[in-house]
């Protein structure tokens, strides 16, 4: 599952799964997130952006070559991002649903 291979290098694991929907965090440290699919306007549209905090920068590049080797694609290298600010480190993609994501390490 794509999720579960982009959250492994920002060491989150899959904490529930039910039919409908699946739960990511630390490991026994409790959901961070939950994904549920919408067919209705309730669903993130246009502009919909979501960022992960990453450990450390190892972790931001581990995350793009899993997310690409698990069918995302590719919207910008792991590399610095001086724009948004001195120690800004991170990687865009979007998974195979057309959500953009991103890790970052500052």
């Amino acid at each position: 599952m794509f999720y579960d291979a982009v959250l492994a290098p920002l060491g989150w694991v899959r904490i529930w799964d039910i039919p409908r929907g699946l739960g990511y965090g630390p490991p026994g440290g409790g959901e961070k997130l939950n994904l549920f699919p919408y067919l209705d306007a309730r669903a993130p549209g246009p502009g919909f952006h979501l960022a992960f905090d990453a450990p450390d920068r190892d972790a931001v590049d581990g995350f793009h070559a899993a997310a690409l080797a698990a069918g995302g694609t590719d919207r910008g290298a792991p590399g610095p991002r001086p724009d948004y600010g001195p120690a800004y480190y991170a990687a865009f993609v979007t998974d195979p649903d057309g959500y953009r994501l991103e890790a970052v390490h500052q």
